[in-house]
This record gives C-alpha cells, structure tokens and sequence, in this order.
C-alpha cells in the first residue's frame, strides 16, 4: 500500500475529551482547502507528502548556527545591521523547544480544546522588550523577492500563527515580523562548489485577529460528520474529481 493512505496517530476523535494537537501548518491547510484538511485529520488521508526540500533545511540550520554566535553575544548580527532594525537576537532556555518540529511552543485554546502547535526559526527582542518573530525562507530566483505572490499567504499566515502563540504564552510581542530570505545567486560565472546568496530581510505588520474566529471553525468541521465541500481551487480536490470522472468515463466506454 502507497504511504499517501496512511493512517495518522493524530486523528480527531469526536468523543474524545482529551485535547487535539493542531499545528500551524494544519490550520493552513484548513485555510487553503477544508475538505483536504477534513480527509487529513479527520479521516487519516493526507495529501501526498511533497519532495524534501534538503538544500532549504541546509540553509536555515546554518542561519541558526549564525544567528546563535550574535545570540551567545548579546549583539546585532549584521544582516540585522544592514537592514536597520533595532534588535538583537533573543535569548531564551526554551528555544531550542521552540524550533524543534513536533514540539515547539504550545497553547492549549480552551474554547476548542485544541493544542495549537507551531516551531518558530528564530526570535529577535527590541528595546521595547517586545519579542520579534523571524522565520527564514530560501529560494532562487532572477526577479525581485517579494511577498506579493497569492501562494505567500501561507507565510503571513504562518508568521501570525507564531505571534499569537507567544502572545498566548504570555510574551509581548511585535506586531512586525521578518522573513530573512535567502536568494540563490546564479547569475555567477562558475558554480565553484559553492552557492551563493543574496540576502533580504523583509518586514512583515502581522495580523492575527482571524485566528480566535477561525479555531472553532476548525473545531466544529472536525466534530461534523459530513466532509465539508471542497476549495474551487484546490488542486488535490481537482485532480481526484477529475480522476474519477475520467476513470468512470473510460469504464463505460470500454463495455461498449
């Protein structure tokens, strides 16, 4: 049997009283497609599992390797410097929890009885004592690195998801957040056996007030028992409708 049907560990239980872990990334899908993310959590058929993206992973390991010199430090790093912001790199004992996937920092949202979950990349303080959320992103392209892109709403959202987390957690936090983006440079002359990379920090004014409205949402497609319509949109819901129509067609067809 293929991995892509695969029943998950962390499947809702209606009669359950126990909380129900939600990561960011569920709510994401949640808002990208509800049916999606009904037959994912729901059902225990998640969207089939998307390449590695090994070279990403390489790039933010090394960025918080960087970033934790300047943090043992207590001092700005210099892409902080270059792009003017008033911060240095935040010092915590729990923050390696805090990026580590599958655990992160946690809020249990009573109304719900929903863990939310979600592994920030890195945190940065201001003389306002005001915690700012970072996240990294890697990418390689010739034009201008932008959040413009509608695909780029996942990473507002995922930054909100972060900011709210830790607002829950009783932090004060910065309603602005960054994305250090890493551009891949190929316009070089020779690969030389190394990439390089040209590096923004993008500010980004958060807005998590849809979050408190949209969990029991979530909460009430999980207790339904019926799969919520699909996203117009969605690809994975398109591509099975399709198939099936195809695959129904052909078999009537072929008993002719």
């Amino acid at each position: 049997m293929s991995n892509y049907y695969k029943k998950s560990s962390n499947i809702f239980d209606p009669n359950s009283k126990m909380p129900f872990k939600l990561s960011r990334s569920k709510i994401d899908l949640f808002m990208d497609c509800p049916q999606c993310f009904y037959l994912d959590r729901r059902l225990g058929v998640g969207r089939p599992p998307g390449f590695p993206f090994n070279l990403n992973s390489a790039v933010d390991t090394l960025l918080k390797k960087e970033f934790d010199l300047y943090r043992e430090k207590q001092a700005a790093h210099p892409f902080i410097e270059e792009f003017d912001i008033d911060a240095i790199p935040f010092d915590h004992p729990k923050l390696n929890i805090w990026r580590e996937n599958f655990k992160g920092i946690e809020h249990l949202h009573e109304k719900t009885n929903l863990l939310i979950t979600g592994a920030v990349d890195d945190l940065w303080i201001n003389p306002d004592e005001e915690l700012i959320v970072v996240d990294y992103k890697s990418t390689s392209k010739t034009s201008e690195i932008t959040l413009d892109a509608d695909w780029q709403i996942s990473y507002k959202r995922q930054m909100e998801v972060y900011q709210w987390l830790f607002r829950q957690n009783g932090f004060k936090v910065s309603n602005t957040g960054y994305f250090v983006y890493c551009n891949g440079d190929t316009g070089l002359p020779q690969f030389d056996k190394k990439l390089e990379f040209i590096i923004k920090v993008i500010p980004y004014a958060g807005d998590t007030s849809w979050i408190d409205s949209t969990l029991p949402k979530i909460k009430d497609c999980l207790m339904s028992s019926e799969i919520p319509e699909m996203n117009p949109d969605c690809d994975y819901c398109n591509y099975r409708k399709n198939a099936v129509i195809a695959k129904i067609k052909h078999e009537k067809e072929a008993k002719k």
